[in-house]
This record gives structure tokens, C-alpha cells and sequence, in this order.
């Protein structure tokens, strides 16, 4: 990009610079001895074009809708619309939720983003012995399609963009997602949403999985084919670095593990038959935005470049959206604090800041209270009104990576993408992100990540205002929201009413089908959809699958 003899003339004044401030530093010490990112990567006193020398603007940059999309995937970014500004919202019953949703459409949320309770995430029924306890509380509790009917009862699913935090069972939910389309008279083709259906991570950080991976892989794969053909507006992964980041990741292992867990689904893919021009476009990820401001946004620069080289060099992908890497970001819970949380809210301001400057193309900004409980309206209010004032009032959206070109970013770019393609071919190495779950290589890695983290908090390294400095005597936190603990006795009430009143012979025959399809090599969404229709259960329809596949058991000692 620049005249290498400009370049050495910099190079040298640069050093020159640099010694005489080193000399300086007896009677003007710098904070700290060190400095560097949260993934490791030293940050220098002042980046200049030196450290950006071997850079070639269209090779490496572009400009703004061109491959390798370093400056975003789109043309006008947000000169044309905003990104979708999607709150993450579910608690208690269906009813409790649909009422949070109708209020966030009012209030201007553009889409919606489904948290569904422990029990539905892992496949149980309200009424099952392991749901005791836990209906409701980290998001709504869907027994049946019956429950589907309930939270989206008012809200137009031919209008509305919805995304869905599910990932063993997200089939089923789909599934049951299109019943209810279908009852409203919306065809599958008219609707538009993510299901999150990314069950590596699962294994590596958050452990809502069910069944072993290797059939876990095939529901998958089969979800991805039945949508190519039925519903091909839908986003039929999001695979999500999000997770692996609140276990305690560094931003370059963020990048890294989940693109190389994004390369285990295409390889997948092609293996069971599909096309990757063809599934390829309908990809999307979810990253976290975590707090070390410019090495985030430099994050999302690096994977989208990253995922670009990937696609059409290594899976010699044609089609120019399968190059593209689209991606939500949700502000980083594992940083909100319970000690002055009224903190979190400058803290997701700045997360979000990043993410728009990062070129995000969906956002959830988490509220101030969710390190005490699951958020008031208030509170949800409060976070929903950081986006629109990002959006209408700082000016970052008129102009597309409006921190492209700086020094810093362009160098911490260059190094994240670098960093996060030797962990990938150090994952290939392994077999694939498959065998590294398998042989807990991922898990490892991020658990010695946020080892070192925590130790740099309790040593004070690490400053975490409110925590480990600058602490303040604070009076009881009010004004939290509280499930109702009868939530679970609503559920069972209306299962033991639904299985009185359903067609029992129907329910029988859905899941002899089911269990035939899943004892041979056929597409497993048709008999999922079918009994949905007839009234299944998610945990009925689950145990079926468990008959079959069996349910994973951890069996690498970390």
C-alpha cells in the first residue's frame, strides 16, 4: 500500500521515536510493564504504516461488499437499513413471553430472539422428573406446539424475522415453528429467521446437548437439506463462537474454534450430498462482544476475511454469498457485574459500539441487571434504546468500517487472522473440530484461557471497576424480575390436557415413523414435522430419538 522507501524512512524515524521515549520512562513509568489484548497480542506504544507494510487493499481489504468482505458484507452497510436489532427474550410461560415480545415490537426491536428454558433445551417435558426446578427460569418452556401457538399468538410470522436459541432439539422446534406459520397461513417459503442448531460448541462449553455427535451431525445436515427445498429463506445454523467466549476464550480461539466447528458443518454437508453453493449462502454466525474495544472490532473484520478464503479456496465455493460470513452479536454476559450493575450499561454501550464498527448484521444488547436476574422492562428498555442510539444519533452507521485504514486495527486484524488459521490447521491436524471435541483439545484450550483470565482479576492485573477496585458499599438490588414457581404446575396442567384431548392413535403412528426414519438413512425432518402436527410432545418425540441414538457422556478427563 505504500512506497517501501517512505516505509523504511518511517521505520527508522519510528524507532528513533521509540528510544528516546524509553528513556523517559525512569521519570514518567508507564502504567503497567506489559501490554496486551485479552487473546495475548502485544499492543504496541503507536502503530504506523510500517506494521501495515505488506497489506495489499484489494487482496487483502476491498472495499465494502467485495471478497474478502474485511469492510463488511454489504455495499452501503448501514446507509441502507440498520442492522436487525434482535433483544434475546423468554421466561415463564409462553404467555409471559408473548407479552415481552409484543412490548419489544412496540418499543421498536426489529426481530425476535427465542430463550428457551433448561428443559426445553435438552429435551424434557415440563413434567419430567429432571424439569423440577428449572421451568421457566433461563427462558420460556415449550412442551408442545401448543406452547408455539401461545408465544407467537398476535405477532405476523410472514413479517417478522425470528431467531431461535435451540440446538439439540432445534429441529423440533423449527418444526414446530412452521406448524404454527402454517395454522396462520404463512407458507414455510415466506419465513425468514435463524435457528441456532450448532451442537459442537455444545460439547466444548455450554453443555445443553443430547444426543452423541455423530447423529447429532445427521439431524443437522438433514435440517439443512429439508430447508434448502422448503423454507429457503431460513438461516439453518448460526454457528456460534458466543458460548465458547463466555466459557473463557480469548477473541483469537473465538474466531478460531468457530470457524474450524463451521468447516466440521460444510464438511458435513458435502459429505451427506449437498451442494455448498446451495446451503452455503443460508450460514450465519454469533460472536461475542466482548470488552477490549478495538481487538473486538478488529475480531470481526478478521473472521469475515477468514471465512471468505475459507469457503472459496478450500471448498471452492462459486456463489459470492457463500463466501460471505453474516453474523449477530450479542454484548458479552460473562463481563456484566452484580456490584454496581448499573455500570453494565456503559460497559454494553461500548460492546455494541464495537459491533456495529465491526459490521454486524444483528444485535442483542444485554440488560444491566442480568448478572442479578433475567431482565425488568425497564432494564430491556434501557439495552433496546443503546442500539437506537447508536443507530440514529453517534454517526458510525453513514459510513461503511469507518475504522478501516487505522493502523492498529489493520495490524490487530492481520494478527488475529493469522493466529486463529494456525489454531485451525493445528484443529485439522487433530481430524477436524469433531476430534478435537472428542479429545477435548478445544476444551482444554479454552479452560486454560479462562484460568489465566480469572487469575489476572484476583491478582488485580486485571481491573474489573466495581469488583476488584473502586468497590462501593451498594444497598439490596430492587425492582428484579421473579418467575412464578407455579410456571411448572401451568405446564403440567396443560400437558395432562393436551395428552387427554389429542388423537392418542396419531401420536402412536408419528412416532413408530419417526423411529423407523431414525433406524435408517432418511431425512428426519418430514416424520419430526409430522408429529408436531399431531400433537407430540418435544420430550416424547426426544426419547424416541434417545431410543435410537443413545445420549452422549462426556469421556475425556480435562
Amino acid at each position: 500500500m505504500f512506497d517501501q522507501k517512505k516505509i523504511a524512512d518511517i521505520g527508522g524515524q519510528a524507532k528513533s521515536w521509540n528510544d528516546k521515549v524509553e528513556k523517559t520512562l525512569a521519570k514518567n513509568p508507564e502504567r503497567k510493564k506489559d501490554f496486551h489484548t485479552t487473546s495475548g497480542i502485544e499492543v504496541k506504544r503507536v502503530f504506523a504504516p510500517p506494521d501495515m507494510a505488506e497489506l495489499d487493499y484489494q487482496k487483502d481489504l476491498n472495499l465494502p461488499g467485495e471478497y474478502p468482505y474485511t469492510r463488511g458484507v454489504q455495499p452501503t452497510m448501514y446507509r441502507g437499513r440498520f442492522w436487525t436489532m434482535r433483544q434475546y427474550a423468554g421466561f415463564g410461560t409462553a404467555e409471559d413471553t408473548n407479552k415481552r415480545y409484543r412490548y419489544l415490537l412496540e418499543q421498536g426491536q426489529t426481530g425476535l430472539s427465542v430463550a428457551f428454558d433448561l428443559p426445553t433445551q435438552i429435551g424434557y417435558d415440563s413434567d419430567h422428573p429432571l424439569a423440577q426446578g428449572e421451568v421457566g427460569k433461563v427462558g420460556v418452556a415449550i412442551d408442545s406446539v401448543q406452547d408455539m401457538e401461545v408465544l407467537l399468538n398476535q405477532i405476523p410470522l410472514d413479517k417478522v424475522s425470528t431467531s431461535m436459541t435451540i440446538n439439540s432439539p432445534a429441529a423440533i422446534l423449527l418444526a414446530m415453528y412452521i406448524a404454527v406459520a402454517e395454522n396462520q397461513g404463512v407458507t414455510a417459503d415466506k419465513l425468514n429467521g435463524t435457528i441456532q442448531n450448532d451442537i459442537l460448541k455444545e460439547y466444548s462449553s455450554r453443555g445443553t446437548y443430547i444426543f452423541p455427535p455423530k447423529p447429532s451431525m445427521r439431524i443437522i445436515t438433514n435440517l439443512f437439506e429439508y430447508c434448502t427445498k422448503e423454507v429457503p429463506n431460513w438461516n439453518t445454523i448460526s454457528i456460534s463462537g458466543y458460548h465458547m467466549r463466555e466459557a473463557g476464550c480469548t477473541a483469537v480461539q473465538e474466531v478460531a474454534f468457530t470457524l474450524a466447528n463451521g468447516i466440521a458443518y460444510v464438511e458435513a454437508a458435502i459429505k451427506a450430498g449437498l451442494d455448498v453453493d446451495v446451503f452455503g449462502p443460508r450460514l450465519s454466525f454469533f460472536f461475542n462482544a466482548h470488552l477490549d474495544f478495538l481487538e473486538e472490532v478488529a475480531k470481526f473484520r478478521a473472521a469475515r476475511r477468514l471465512w471468505a478464503k475459507i469457503m472459496k479456496e478450500r471448498f471452492q465455493a462459486k456463489n459470492p454469498r457463500s463466501w460471505m460470513l453474516r453474523f449477530h452479536t450479542q454484548t458479552a454476559g460473562c463481563t456484566l457485574t452484580a456490584q454496581q450493575p448499573h455500570n453494565n450499561v456503559i460497559r454494553v454501550a461500548w460492546q455494541a459500539l464495537a459491533s456495529v464498527l465491526g459490521g454486524t448484521q444483528s444485535l442483542h444488547t444485554n440488560s444491566m441487571d442480568e448478572a442479578l436476574a433475567l431482565p425488568s422492562e425497564q432494564s430491556v428498555q434501557i439495552a433496546l434504546r443503546t442500539q437506537q442510539l447508536i443507530a440514529y444519533e453517534s454517526g458510525v452507521a453513514d459510513t461503511a468500517d469507518p475504522l478501516g485504514g487505522s493502523y492498529y486495527v489493520e495490524s490487530l486484524t492481520n494478527e488475529i487472522e493469522k493466529r486463529a488459521s494456525d489454531y485451525i490447521a493445528k484443529i485439522d491436524q487433530i481430524g477436524g473440530a469433531v476430534s478435537a471435541v472428542e479429545k477435548g483439545y478445544i476444551q482444554q484450550e479454552i479452560q486454560e484461557s479462562a484460568y489465566r483470565y480469572q487469575k489476572e482479576i484476583e491478582s488485580g492485573d486485571r481491573v474489573v471497576v466495581g469488583v476488584n477496585r473502586l468497590q462501593t458499599k451498594e444497598p439490596p438490588p430492587t425492582g428484579l424480575l421473579k418467575v412464578d414457581p407455579r410456571v411448572r404446575e401451568v405446564q403440567i396442567k396443560r400437558l395432562a390436557e393436551l395428552r387427554a384431548s389429542r388423537d392418542a392413535k396419531k401420536v402412536r403412528t408419528s412416532l413408530e415413523q419417526l423411529k423407523k426414519a431414525a433406524q435408517g438413512d432418511g431425512n428426519l425432518m418430514v416424520p419430526i414435522l409430522d408429529g408436531v402436527r399431531s400433537y407430540c410432545t418435544l420430550g416424547e418425540i426426544c426419547d424416541v430419538l434417545r431410543g435410537v441414538f443413545g445420549e452422549y457422556e462426556p469421556t475425556v478427563k480435562i
